[in-house]
């Protein structure tokens, strides 16, 4: 087995080779000087089973396209299998046509990943789970949710109620109650741009208790601080959020700043921004995605690692 790193988060990848008890493989990822990805293996791979970590965060295409790169040279060295290790997977929200005359892109990155030579995908907390779907080969979808969980029922939280900030999202905030024994709601809200939501209402009783948010990700904060500001309104004592991938932009950090959320809770899946003037806790989740490249190797089970404790 041997791991390779990317450029777009080579700490989370030393973290995943530390747990596998693996050195991070040699390999020159770079650019030419006109912008042109540079990659070179500069070890032997004939025949081996080989994982290449590359969250496709911003800026999106570059890593998109340096993980292509990655997989041809692994293929062209003739590696046994090849494995993207995929922990925040970009473009996944364009995954149907709401519109005429718009692409699926999620599933052009499926298919220019197999094309390019993947055997196999690990991945983590898609924006829908049927983006798995759009591959041709094996998908391995691991969720953040029991690393965040855990931190959570070490801060033993007073009185606390999982709020969804969309309908899309109560799935993902049910699974959250159910293993912390709290409360449910969820905030109704409509998008009036890409970066601007308007909360309008909240079903479920959230005066005087601690709201905990839940999101898959979260870029422009637009949602999070929209549906925060109501639940505000409506009684809540303290809010803070939870989010899988923090992808977030200057705007995304300017609104938390000003927002009613005390902290914001994430994993590490893509390099998180530092605030000076907001609480922002990255998780690691090194230890779940090694204990998957671990057994993805040794051809052993992972559904156990789908599960989120207490639901």
């Amino acid at each position: 087995m041997k791991i390779f790193s990317g450029s777009a988060h080579r700490e989370l990848a030393r973290r995943i080779a530390d747990y596998c008890r693996l050195p991070l493989g040699d390999a020159t990822v770079d650019s030419f000087p006109d912008g042109e990805t540079m990659v070179k293996i500069n070890e032997n791979i004939r025949g081996r089973d080989v994982f290449l970590v590359q969250p496709t965060c911003p800026p999106t295409n570059q890593n998109l396209m340096e993980l292509l790169i990655m997989v041809d040279a692994a293929r062209r060295a003739s590696a046994s299998r090849i494995t993207a290790v995929i922990p925040f997977f970009g473009y996944a929200r364009q995954d149907r046509k709401d519109q005429p005359r718009v692409p699926i892109t999620a599933k052009l990155v499926a298919n220019l990943l197999t094309a390019a030579g993947v055997d196999r995908v690990l991945t983590m907390d898609l924006h829908a789970q049927q983006v798995a779907g759009f591959f041709d080969i094996p998908v391995d979808h691991l969720f953040a949710a029991p690393v965040i969980i855990k931190y959570l029922q070490s801060k033993n939280l007073n009185n606390p109620v999982v709020v969804s900030p969309d309908v899309g999202g109560l799935k993902m905030a049910s699974a959250y109650s159910q293993a912390l024994g709290a409360g449910l709601a969820i905030v109704a809200k409509k998008r009036t741009s890409p970066t601007e939501v308007e909360a309008t209402s909240i079903i479920g009783e959230v005066e005087g208790r601690t709201v905990i948010l839940v999101d898959d990700l979260t870029e422009t904060a637009g949602t999070l601080t929209a549906a925060a500001r109501i639940l505000k309104e409506h009684g809540a004592t303290e809010i803070m959020a939870c989010v899988s991938h923090a992808v977030l932009s200057d705007i995304g950090v300017q609104r938390l700043q000003n927002s009613e959320i005390t902290e914001l809770v994430c994993s590490n899946s893509v390099p998180v921004r530092e605030s000076v003037d907001f609480r922002i806790t990255p998780l690691c989740v090194a230890p779940l995605l090694g204990e998957a490249i671990k057994r993805v190797a040794l051809e052993e089970s992972v559904s156990s690692l789908f599960e989120i404790p207490g639901t």
